[in-house]
């Protein structure tokens, strides 16, 4: 899948070849000291939030919660969704959701965190004229083809008939993704996973004991709105048969994101209906614990409260960072 050497260019076009191929980057340290998670409050207007923690358990906002990065791309200028990866080199890569009803995603890059590059829309669904929407966009560095895959939720109206009406509104969604060695050439996008209902928010669980693709079941008739796992043996599929549904029974959760911690993958999910964030915990990916009870997140209960973000294990040195005076951000919550 996305074996194509054409890029798709920045403007939205089909452009020549792709940047040619570059060597395989060495595997990152199995070493970290600290956990960083990235996430948005309200409606996302006002850019992206940091929360950090040393224990995978009990987490702090930064900055008193002010926001790190303005949203400045995109029709409606949101920053909802922010996905967050560290790339080989040292330097984090970010992708979002820049609107509720657009073709684009919105990118930018970091070495610190603090100073960001130019922001960009990324053209991921432009050759689609009647597509819907693309939410929740993830990206993961891919060390066996030296890329990153980025890949997003998408409705394109009329694709999936069978399953027409079982999302709200007009929304059927399914996972597309494109690939990108250095972000500004782009492989032609595809479809990269269709389990047969509507999905959103996939993402992936890097673990001890392999990698698993995590989606939200969106099905609303008849209400499902849970978190399902498939063995990911290779990260353009094919993927292993859906699990169980590992989230609690009745709660509607989404924005899944995962921590290896110790022996221990766990799980954090929106329960964006009951306003407060959860998590899960399993050492054979098979059974799972509700460790929400365990948790602790900055401003819950409050118009402030975490909202679908990204969890990463980050270098303790760069919260140090994070937290000098010097490295406040200017704006408030």
């Amino acid at each position: 899948m996305m074996k194509s050497v054409c890029a798709l260019a920045l403007a939205g076009l089909l452009a020549g070849c792709a940047a040619p191929p570059i060597p395989a980057a060495p595997a990152a340290p199995a070493a970290h000291d600290a956990y960083l998670f990235t996430y948005f409050t309200k409606n996302g207007e006002d850019g992206l939030h940091l929360a950090v923690s040393d224990d995978g358990y009990h987490w702090d906002k930064l900055a008193g919660g002010a926001s790190y990065l303005a949203p400045k791309v995109g029709k409606s200028r949101l920053m909802r969704d922010p996905c967050i990866v560290r790339g080989p080199d040292g330097t984090f890569h970010m992708v979002w959701t820049s609107g509720w009803n657009e073709n684009n995603i919105g990118y930018a890059s970091s070495r610190d965190l603090v100073h960001w590059s130019a922001q960009k829309e990324l053209p991921v669904m432009a050759h689609e004229p009647d597509v819907l929407n693309a939410w929740a966009p993830e990206i993961v560095y891919d060390q066996a083809r030296g890329e990153y895959l980025i890949f997003w939720a998408s409705t394109i109206p009329g694709k999936f008939a069978q399953t027409d009406g079982s999302s709200e509104e007009k929304y059927n969604h399914r996972i597309y993704a494109t690939t990108t060695r250095d972000f500004v050439s782009f492989t032609p996008t595809t479809l990269l996973y269709d389990p047969g209902f509507s999905v959103i928010d996939a993402t992936f669980l890097r673990t001890g004991q392999g990698d698993y693709l995590l989606v939200k079941d969106e099905t609303r008739n008849p209400p499902k709105k849970y978190l399902q796992i498939a063995a990911a043996p290779d990260l353009h599929g094919p993927f292993g048969q859906l699990s169980k549904p590992i989230s609690p029974p009745g709660v509607w959760v989404e924005g899944p994101t995962a921590l290896q911690v110790g022996a221990d993958t766990i799980v954090y999910y929106d329960a964006y209906t009951a306003r407060h964030y959860g998590a899960l915990r399993s050492r054979d990916l098979r059974t799972w614990e509700d460790v929400t009870a365990q948790m602790h997140f900055p401003d819950e209960g409050t118009p402030l409260r975490m909202r679908h973000g990204t969890a990463i294990a980050v270098p303790a040195a760069l919260v140090a960072s994070l937290r000098a005076p010097a490295n406040q951000p200017a704006t408030t919550p």
